[in-house]
């Protein structure tokens, strides 16, 4: 993940083993040159969508400043999630989407969402940036023509109970989305939407609540100090805890001990 802001310039550069996805915040610029499809020339829009082909040497400019928000994805790490994206019908090649610009709401959505995450959170935990990828690749194959697993029926309830009980167990780690899938004998690609379809959210969010759950439970009943209590629920400072707490809690968790420790009047 970056986010940067650029004046006006020839962005060319060498072959990365990597499928680049960048977003253009600004737009009202003219992009041209080659990202792995053919030339183009387009002006480009607000929040449009450009993908770099892996292994392939860009040569593009852009005419005026411009902010970018650009996400990376190793080929050899993800080639799994889109084999199970694609059934196995698509390759990084095969991908109809690296000449210009394009807009995808469901890309743009989960872009927001990674970014605002980012923010409250920062470093994205591995569930995050495993659990994102996964959607956005779902797309990229739709958009190429191909359609995607859809999860039918959800998980075994005895793959539920176990990884909620994981969740519980490892809520101070940066647990990641293939451990959870692992728990349930699944892919992550295909554990990440038969989570959402039997428990009602995603893995991310679902931890986030216990989270939040735990930290009202260590405010009401203990002393600890919040930075313990933050540790304790998988955040690195106090801060981030408070960021995520008010937005679940809608106070802070000072607010919120001192609120349940009131004392009844008779």
């Amino acid at each position: 993940m970056l986010e940067v802001m650029r004046p006006g310039c020839e962005m060319s550069r060498p072959a990365l083993p990597d499928l680049v996805l960048t977003q253009d915040m600004l737009g009202g610029s003219r992009v041209s040159g080659s990202s792995g499809g053919g030339r183009f020339d387009v002006t480009s829009e607000k929040n449009s969508l450009y993908l770099s082909a892996p292994n392939f040497a860009n040569t593009i400019t852009v005419d005026i400043s411009h902010q970018l928000r650009c996400l990376s994805f190793p080929v050899t790490q993800w080639q799994g999630v889109l084999d199970e994206a694609s059934d196995g019908k698509i390759s990084w090649e095969d991908l109809r989407l690296y000449r210009g610009s394009f807009n995808s709401s469901a890309i743009q959505s989960t872009l927001r969402k990674l970014w605002a995450l980012s923010d409250e959170e920062g470093t994205p935990s591995r569930l995050m940036a495993r659990a994102a990828g996964c959607e956005i690749l779902a797309e990229l194959c739709r958009l190429s023509g191909t359609a995607f697993y859809s999860a039918k029926g959800g998980l075994a309830p005895w793959a539920i109970r176990r990884c909620q009980e994981l969740m519980r167990e490892r809520l101070s780690e940066d647990i990641s989305l293939d451990e959870l899938a692992a728990e349930a004998q699944l892919s992550s690609y295909h554990f990440a939407r038969m989570f959402k379809q039997s428990v009602g959210v995603s893995p991310l969010v679902y931890l986030t609540q216990l989270r939040v759950e735990k930290a009202c439970e260590l405010l009401a009943l203990t002393d600890l100090p919040i930075m313990d209590i933050a540790l304790k629920t998988g955040y690195s400072s106090s801060q981030v805890l408070a960021r995520v707490f008010f937005k679940h809690q809608h106070m802070s968790p000072s607010d919120y001990r001192r609120a349940v420790r009131v004392p009844y009047c008779f």
